[in-house]
């Protein structure tokens, strides 16, 4: 809340910005009429629109290099730091840091949406989760029409509609696959590992829907999604989407060889041998 007009913000940038139109030092942008506090910051916002950072894979531009090659990271997978306590790996050390907070309880849900009752530990987790109520989706796909609310399911998208390229080798079975994820989830097959463990007994699940359907069921713990349709319910947000898309006979995965559409990246998965077998 503004200290002067009692004017309230859901972020803390937005409530700075609007700071400075109390003290009068003001720093707009000719592009976009953002405010900044400071000229320097002004000159490093431009670089956005001049394009001067920019990803070679997504389009999205940054503010500086470091935020470029920080970015960078989230294309290629490498995640270099690991938390001690569940050997959870992240591609940054401030997500590393803000994890291990789960840990030592020190985590503070501070940053609340004002048209819901949803909160978030970071500032930029509510920036994304406001393009629920406003329809933004700012990362386009340059191979087709379609747009995303997230980088990361712009990511997605790309590897299982557009690309047909597997480098990820199953050192068990030979199998390949369009990314490390899906390798590692694929390989527990063979490992039997089970990483998702339950806060309240000994048990340990292969895959995280696993883990909720048990806390909902033994524990009572978590919410079921339901179906507003057909009252079907369901543990992952995610798997809710795919299913309402059945309703409204949407089906956005496009098979790059033929005419075909699916309602989901695993159906179009399982057609796609179909053509490989013709060539």
């Amino acid at each position: 809340m503004c200290t002067v007009c009692d004017k309230r913000f859901a972020r803390k940038a937005d409530l700075k910005t609007h700071t400075v139109l109390h003290n009068g030092a003001m720093y707009t942008c000719s592009e976009c009429e953002k405010v900044f506090s400071s000229r320097k910051t002004l000159r490093e916002h431009m670089n956005i629109h001049a394009g001067k950072y920019k990803c070679s894979v997504c389009g999205k531009c940054f503010v500086s290099n470091h935020k470029l090659a920080l970015h960078s990271q989230s294309h290629s997978g490498e995640k270099l730091f690991k938390c001690t306590v569940c050997n959870k790996q992240y591609s940054t050390s401030s997500y590393l840091v803000e994890h291990s907070k789960i840990h030592s309880g020190e985590k503070v849900y501070k940053y609340k949406c004002l048209m819901c009752d949803k909160a978030f530990s970071q500032s930029g987790n509510l920036d994304t989760h406001m393009r629920v109520h406003t329809g933004d989706k700012p990362y386009k796909c340059f191979l087709c029409d379609k747009s995303f609310n997230q980088s990361n399911s712009l990511k997605s998208h790309r590897h299982h509609v557009h690309s047909n390229s597997r480098p990820y080798l199953c050192p068990f079975c030979g199998k390949l696959f369009k990314t490390n994820l899906n390798l590692k989830q694929h390989v527990r097959i063979h490992t039997d590992a089970k990483p998702y463990s339950c806060r309240h007994c000994s048990g340990r699940f292969t895959w995280l829907c696993q883990l909720k359907i048990h806390l909902l069921k033994s524990h009572n713990e978590g919410t079921w999604l339901t179906c507003d349709i057909c009252q079907k319910k369901f543990t992952l947000k995610v798997v809710l989407q795919k299913h309402l898309l059945r309703h409204v006979h949407v089906k956005p995965y496009v098979c790059s060889e033929c005419p075909k559409c699916f309602y989901t990246a695993y159906e179009l998965r399982s057609h796609q041998p179909v053509h490989y077998d013709n060539k």
